[in-house]
């Protein structure tokens, strides 16, 4: 088994915040993440597919294909977004890095060709990162 991964940035604002607590609970949960007005991050994803090498090409998946589906589905929904009011597959989830991966993953997974998802790795801040197996 080979694995390979592909990484990509994104710039997106989010709010943490909880509709259904006051607004005490939200600041004393989410601190300064609760800003009203939001806050945002430089994201950097790390998509990661296993599989056997093709024969003919001598690679599990092409990684252009996979950067361009990352782009295509991914990127370009949620870059210079406000992950709350922009982003319809975020409608209705709190925009933690948590649920923003396990979204990518079910985006994504699907459009695999040739090797198996098996790791999205969202790094919110260089000291923040979440890794998402599917599972």
């Amino acid at each position: 088994m080979v694995y390979i991964t592909r990484k990509a940035s994104f710039s997106a604002s989010h709010r943490l915040f909880n509709p259904a607590w006051s607004d005490a609970k939200n600041q004393e949960v989410f601190g300064k993440c609760n800003n009203p007005r939001g806050h945002g991050h430089n994201y950097d994803v790390e998509v990661t597919v296993a599989g056997v090498p093709e024969a003919s090409t001598g690679m599990v998946m092409d990684l252009k294909r996979l950067a361009d589906v990352i782009e295509q589905e991914v990127i370009e929904r949620v870059d210079h977004k406000h992950l709350n009011e922009d982003v319809d597959f975020m409608r209705g989830l709190i925009p933690t890095a948590e649920n923003i991966a396990m979204q990518f993953w079910k985006i994504l997974e699907p459009r695999i060709v040739g090797g198996k998802l098996v790791s999205i790795k969202l790094y919110e801040s260089a000291n923040n990162f979440v890794e998402y197996r599917g599972e």
